[in-house]
């Protein structure tokens, strides 16, 4: 009798180097080590101090005009967080717009899935940090400008004798405001009470936002002292209930996706494939780009960064390459190094080779919208390429939990004969 052949984890054909970045993602971690409390502690007072320095007019999130802005000066990621608190404008929010940490686009399934990670309907809305210190709470968007300031029940974030502390009881939430509701989703804590949770995991900082967040009563109705409130996102251990959970069930807020966090990740600002963003038309309306009406174009659209020798690249560390324009062009264009830049995706679309971009066909439609903080990433264009040409399914990610967990039992019996 022939041998029984054992089910083979379910495994699409690899687009992207997504599962390598991966690897060393968790590499990192392990062996960069920093002062996250002294980084923690800085960004509070930072968030804070800056908060009434919004210099320039709201017109500025409004679409790109065509006066020319003075030059700019590229801010480093890395720039210490007490030269920030010096910053102003366009350059404080350029900075701040660093800190949160962004979910790759899920182009290929994880291996493991169902082991070590976890997943949650993302609510819609504006992500956001939301810090507290001082007797007071700011939130700031993706784009770093201020959305609310506001009195709160987090720790120290209001200045009524119960709630304020020392200065040094500062709180750091990453957070989804939801318009509809009124209401800070919480998916993530980054300081607690002055502790900071930089370099713990995801699966710690999950516990611990658990444990801590409703003791503060800042998950309870608005009041005189908490304007706004904030609720607990239901987060699963990413196996099959879980994820039917996730994707089918009830919450009160409008789904716009999934997220999946790996366990072992710690909060690392910028670009990271240790966390993912993944949606189809059941769980959010917006799975395809829209153009500035709100509707789909007939051809994908991207964003990328003008650099000064050209190039023009995505939001990644490091960066993609996409192509290079003409500095004839760029002159006659009236662009600059810095510009976010539209293009439109051709039929021919893109090409990859072993996971990487050997060819894109793109054409110039113009400048992008001057509110955007960053370009487009590497994985959010793969995913919207694919997601027009061949996307990833909720049955694909169910039939990989599925193979994992039927390998691991058929794995395990063997070893019982044994």
């Amino acid at each position: 009798m022939p041998p029984r052949d054992l089910r083979r984890p379910f495994k699409r054909p690899a687009i992207s180097d997504q599962q390598k970045r991966r690897e060393l993602a968790l590499l990192r971690q392990a062996q960069n080590r920093r002062d996250s409390q002294h980084q923690a502690r800085h960004l509070a007072s930072s968030v804070l101090s800056l908060q009434n320095q919004n210099t320039e007019p709201e017109a500025e999130l409004g679409p790109e005009s065509e006066t020319v802005e003075s030059e700019q000066e590229t801010l480093s990621k890395d720039l210490d967080i007490l030269q920030a608190s010096k910053l102003k404008g366009s350059e404080a929010r350029k900075w701040f717009a660093r800190q949160l940490m962004l979910p790759e686009w899920m182009i290929d399934v994880p291996p493991r899935l169902n082991t070590d990670w976890y997943v949650f309907a993302r609510p819609s809305g504006k992500r956001c940090f939301v810090v507290s210190s001082n007797g007071t709470t700011v939130s700031r968007l993706r784009n770093g400008s201020i959305l609310h300031h506001f009195p709160s029940a987090l720790p120290n974030g209001a200045r009524t004798r119960d709630i304020s502390g020392p200065a040094h009881s500062f709180c750091i939430l990453d957070c989804i405001f939801h318009e509809p509701d009124q209401t800070y989703y919480v998916i993530d804590m980054v300081c607690w009470r002055g502790y900071s949770l930089y370099d713990c995991s995801a699966e710690f900082r999950f516990f611990w936002l658990n444990s801590k967040l409703a003791e503060t009563g800042a998950c309870d109705p608005p009041s005189l002292y908490h304007k706004y409130r904030f609720s607990l996102v239901p987060i699963y251990e990413c196996n099959q209930i879980g994820l039917h959970t996730a994707y089918t069930g009830v919450v009160p807020y409008v789904k716009d996706g999934l997220l999946f966090y790996n366990k072992h990740a710690h909060y690392q600002t910028g670009n990271t494939p240790l966390a993912l963003v993944w949606k189809d038309e059941n769980c959010s309306q917006y799975v395809l780009d829209t153009d500035s009406n709100g509707q789909v174009p007939t051809q994908q659209q991207v964003v990328l960064d003008l650099q000064e020798d050209g190039r023009l690249t995505t939001s990644d560390d490091p960066p993609v390459v996409f192509g290079c324009l003409d500095g004839d062009f760029v002159q006659k264009s009236g662009l600059r190094p810095g510009s976010f830049v539209r293009f439109a995706v051709s039929d021919e679309g893109m090409r990859f080779v072993d996971g990487k971009l050997e060819m894109a066909n793109i054409h110039y439609i113009g400048k992008a919208n001057r509110a955007r903080a960053f370009a487009d990433s590497y994985s959010k264009v793969l995913f919207q390429y694919a997601a027009r040409h061949s996307p990833l399914r909720f049955g694909d990610l169910i039939e990989s939990v599925s193979s994992f967990s039927d390998l691991g039992n058929e794995n395990l019996d063997v070893e019982m004969v044994d």
